[in-house]
């Protein structure tokens, strides 16, 4: 019983069976049973995650298919004598891991600095006495004292309960407080509808309350969600699981053609040795060595570029998975909205003021509406603390915000009409008053509560500073502003005032006496400024939004509404009709709903698990500790910066000001990486591919090679290595937000891309090849031959490189200046040839040989060539795709 408490329920148990059941009483336990009910069931606390050490972070950047090639090439150039090779590899991969090392760093300092680091206290009542003990080490049977502002520590039954409301919504994602309750409970009741329970992690938001903790540590609600987090394995992102395809296809195909290359040497009867030292070598050439870094920049230029928008990506390969996502499903309470209680609207008998749209007018002219407020304010137990911050239950933080906002202070309101006394809010009769001060002879009773029951009260009204009967007419008006309010989901406070003499004494069963009705605040926690046009954004970018709450179907629908969601009666689905379904079942329908409400962290679970099983990608946002399964469970998992730390910790991005547009900026910048990276691949394998089609193609005709290994090496690294990291820092192009997601099974090639490789290497090999036997037959000098090839090549990428920045558009229609990183990249690779052809020493280790006009003619023509053969297919590809659109494809 004591150490598996959680598994017992009990709410649906009376005060007495619950006690007897611990074996303890209101008095509490002595020491010696504390000490024997803790060896029991342990400390009270939950499992940490293990914080990544800097060692280890630094190894988690080899953990890359195309690292373990680039090792394997390095240890065979090694193998094969050719060090200054290895070198540069090992230079290649120590620069892509350091960048993702610093990247992955900084972003774990800075979510330790998000995390704050509190001990959390309890105060409990031990042998009769009450103690103020570190939380850890409380058991179960603990008598545990609430009082305002608690956090929670345990879970517990309510033994006693005063005007107790807590804040539920990081547990339950129930939004607006919940009034607790000392009696027994039918069983079955769903977790937000425990009213005589309280769990670890929420707040007392009023009142006070004696609870005794039935579950500490894992064995709490708090605790099974904890469970669920170590239950859910961390999966590859879709950027990972395509770079691995990638990596392992450029694989197989170096492998094929290695071993095509072998075997045309032997048939050729050359040295079997020979042939395979040539194989390899051209094995390494093929291998784009670049390509790992080029990511690895990408990543985290991507990475920096959405934290300008307040977002933190935690992990370097994560910055792309938004890019890539088709739903995402949304926690509404502290997500979509502020997760606070503000006033929307006040009503002053046939007075209404809508605070958002009518903000700016003049209401202070008005007088119900301010005196509306005014009660609202003076009729308050909160107050705001140094920082400005209110501090108190929910609804009054909301009704002295109003009130703050139009001027009110109820400080200086009690220094014209100081307080005398109050009667405190109880849930039995409904209401809270005030007694004032007016003067010498005269104090006022500010009331405020429950609608209906002051409404049941009231003898006159207010309209324009004059009393009025109350009429069955006026009755009925009033009413139907309830009704009206209600019904849009709003909770509804009433407040009213009577006049009396000094010395008429006032308790709860007079203060409501000749009641003057004055007015009506409504509130309701409101949607963050951003949030519908956030979802309308996504949208436009073909990613559906999903909004998953544990409020009520009548609130999630009135929310979902105004975010622009489906909300018809197969688009809503609740926890309780979710339960009956099996996974297979959810799954079938998960498409069609928009809106689920009532649900628990299991439920939000299954929900992402059954889009996944679509093969769509999922993105999880949320703030509460219930958010925390799915958003690790989620291809991305997000986390709001006022979120709960377990829901920071688990999360692969963090809206650090709480701002949901940066979700947009995210989903951009993932699109524009993924982007880059096409863009990247293609430069550098077109490259790549041209020398291998080269070297195959004179081995096949039985010439001698056209490229030594250290020019290719030259070309790879040096000439390519400047364009390519400046293709990596190309902005967004105007269409990557209107165009739908990348499917998770679809490779990084497309067919347009595979097509633009084939024919870019393809052509140039055989142009070089003509250009080789032309030098080399004409002139006898196998290193002019050389010479002209490898300045061919090397200008060649420099020149392309401009195609390469965009499919979308011509080469003619992308502004010329607009990367300048480019431009100086491109300037620096013709200088860097130019020393190449031109410095004694250089020439000595390429082999090169100065060329004149003629030959610098033919070079630049190659490029020319290959530059219009680039754009007539890319003009093809725009043409096709306007064809498409058209026909509505």
């Amino acid at each position: 019983m004591i150490q598996k408490s959680i598994a017992n329920v009990w709410h649906d148990k009376t005060i007495a069976e619950t006690l007897q059941r611990l074996n303890t009483s209101v008095y509490g336990l002595d020491v010696s049973e504390v000490k024997r009910r803790r060896k029991l069931a342990g400390q009270n606390e939950l499992p940490r995650a293990k914080k990544l050490t800097h060692l280890a972070i630094f190894f988690s950047q080899f953990k890359n298919t195309l690292v373990y090639i680039l090792l394997i090439a390095a240890f065979i150039s090694f193998f094969l004598g050719e060090h200054i090779d290895a070198y540069v590899i090992l230079f290649a991969i120590f620069i892509n891991v350091i960048v993702g090392y610093v990247q992955e760093n900084k972003a774990q300092q800075a979510l330790a600095e998000l995390q704050s680091v509190v001990v959390p206290k309890a105060l409990v009542i031990r042998q009769g006495s009450k103690r103020l003990i570190v939380a850890n080490n409380l058991v179960p049977g603990d008598i545990i004292v609430l009082q305002a502002g608690s956090l929670i520590p345990a879970d517990a039954r309510l033994l006693e309960a005063h005007d107790l409301e807590m804040e539920e919504a990081a547990l339950t994602g129930e939004s607006a407080p919940v009034a607790k309750q000392i009696k027994k409970l039918l069983p079955g009741k769903a977790l937000a509808d425990r009213t005589n329970m309280v769990y670890m992690g929420t707040l007392v938001s009023h009142g006070v309350g004696l609870a005794v903790v039935t579950g500490i540590g894992i064995h709490t609600e708090i605790g099974q969600i904890a469970q669920m987090l170590s239950d859910t394995k961390d999966e590859p992102t879709p950027l990972q699981l395509k770079l691995k395809k990638f990596s392992r296809k450029l694989g197989f195909i170096i492998l094929g053609i290695c071993g095509v290359i072998f075997v045309i040497g032997i048939w050729q009867e050359l040295d079997i040795i020979f042939m395979f030292n040539t194989a390899v070598a051209i094995a390494v050439a093929a291998i784009p060595e670049g390509l790992v870094v080029a990511v690895t920049v990408i990543l985290a230029i991507g990475m920096q570029r959405v934290l300008k928008h307040k977002a933190l990506v935690k992990k370097l390969i994560a910055a792309e998975t938004l890019g890539s996502t088709t739903v995402i499903c949304t926690d509404k309470t502290g997500t979509l909205t502020l997760g606070e209680m503000r006033v929307v609207k006040v009503v002053a008998f046939d007075k209404v003021w809508d605070v958002v749209s009518d903000f700016k007018k003049n209401f202070t002219a008005l007088h119900d509406i301010m005196n509306t407020l005014k009660i609202a304010t003076i009729c308050n137990d909160a107050e705001f603390d140094q920082l400005g911050q209110p501090l108190g239950s929910a609804t009054e933080k909301a009704l002295l915000l109003i009130g703050s906002q139009m001027g009110l202070s109820r400080q200086r309101l009690e220094t014209k009409t100081p307080r005398l006394v109050e009667i405190p809010f109880d849930s039995v009769y409904k209401f809270m008053a005030t007694i004032n001060k007016l003067n010498s002879k005269r104090k006022i009773v500010y009331v405020k509560g429950a609608p209906e029951y002051l409404l049941s009260q009231a003898v006159a009204y207010e309209k324009n500073g004059i009393h009025k009967k109350l009429d069955k007419a006026a009755r009925q008006k009033i009413k139907q502003s309830i009704s009206n309010l209600t019904k849009q989901q709003l909770r509804v406070i009433a407040v009213g005032y009577r006049e009396v003499s000094m010395q008429t004494a006032i308790d709860v069963d007079n203060a409501l006496d000749k009641l003057v009705w004055v007015g009506l605040l409504a509130m309701k926690d409101p949607l963050r400024h951003d949030s519908s046009a956030t979802i309308a954004a996504v949208a436009q970018a073909g990613v559906r939004t999903v909004m998953i709450t544990g409020d009520n179907r009548e609130t999630a629908k009135s929310i979902g509404a105004e975010l622009g969601l489906s909300t018809s009666d197969d688009a809503i689905l609740e926890g309780a009709q979710l339960l009956e379904l099996n996974d297979k079942q959810l799954a079938k329908i998960v498409k069609n709903i928009s809106i689920y409400a009532r649900v628990t962290p299991r439920d939000k679970l299954r929900i992402v698990k059954a889009w996944q099983s679509h093969g769509d990608v999922v993105a999880m946002t949320g703030d509460g500790i219930n958010d925390a399964p799915a958003l690790k469970q989620a291809d991305i998992g997000v986390a709001v910066g006022s979120g709960t730390d377990v829901t920071k910790a688990t999360a692969d991005l963090v809206l650090l000001n709480n701002n949901y547009s940066a979700l947009v900026a995210a989903v951009e910048q993932g699109r524009v990486i993924y982007d880059n990276i096409k863009k990247v691949v293609v430069y550098l394998l077109s490259d790549s591919f041209s020398e291998v089609l080269l070297i195959m193609g004179s081995l096949i005709l039985g010439w001698p090679l056209p490229l030594l290994p250290a020019q290719i090496l030259w070309i790879n690294l040096v000439t390519d290595g400047f364009p390519h990291m400046a293709l990596t820092l190309e902005d967004e192009e105007k269409e990557i937000m209107s165009e739908p997601p990348q499917e998770r099974e679809k490779p990084i090639l497309d067919t347009e891309r595979n097509i633009l490789i084939f024919t870019i290497s393809t052509v140039t090999a055989i142009a070089s090849l003509f250009i080789f036997q032309f030098y080399y037959k004409v002139y006898h000098d196998i290193d002019l031959a050389r010479t002209v090839v490898f300045a061919s090549l090397g200008i060649d990428s420099l020149l392309y490189v401009f195609s390469c920045r965009s499919l979308r558009h011509s080469i003619f229609n992308k502004q010329l200046f607009s990367n300048k990183y480019l431009l100086g990249a491109v300037g620096l690779g013709l200088l860097v040839q130019l020393v190449a052809l031109y410095t004694p020493f250089f020439q000595k280790v390429l082999r090169t040989v100065p060329l004149g006009l003629d030959e610098w003619l033919v070079v630049i023509g190659l490029a020319m060539v290959v530059i219009v053969l680039i754009e007539l297919i890319k003009w093809a590809f725009i043409i096709k795709r306007s064809h498409r659109l058209k026909a509505g494809d």
